[in-house]
């Protein structure tokens, strides 16, 4: 294997862990915000306003995104696998 195969492999890899971790990221962005903007407008203090909307709909993205994850991370193995088996990994 070159180094260029290397380096390929290695930028899919990254590539899959930006598209993985993007999703709930923003979702919990976009969650924390809107908690944020309604405890200012409220005037509550509390942090379960904050983080339990936030856990909420953080568990409900990765329920929805289970199945792009599962397929996402398969074709990547696939395709280390195969890379390793042309190679005749020793």
């Amino acid at each position: 294997m070159t180094e260029a195969e290397i380096g390929s492999l290695l930028r899919e890899a990254l590539m899959i862990c930006l598209k993985l971790a993007g999703p709930p990221l923003l979702v919990s962005l976009v969650v924390g915000v809107l908690a944020a903007l309604l405890q200012a407008i409220t005037q509550v203090n509390e942090t379960a306003v904050a983080f339990v909307p936030k856990a909420l709909a953080l568990l409900a993205a990765l329920a929805l995104l289970g199945p792009f994850y599962y397929t996402t991370l398969l074709v990547y193995a696939h395709l280390v696998f195969d890379r390793m088996m042309t190679i005749g990994w020793q």
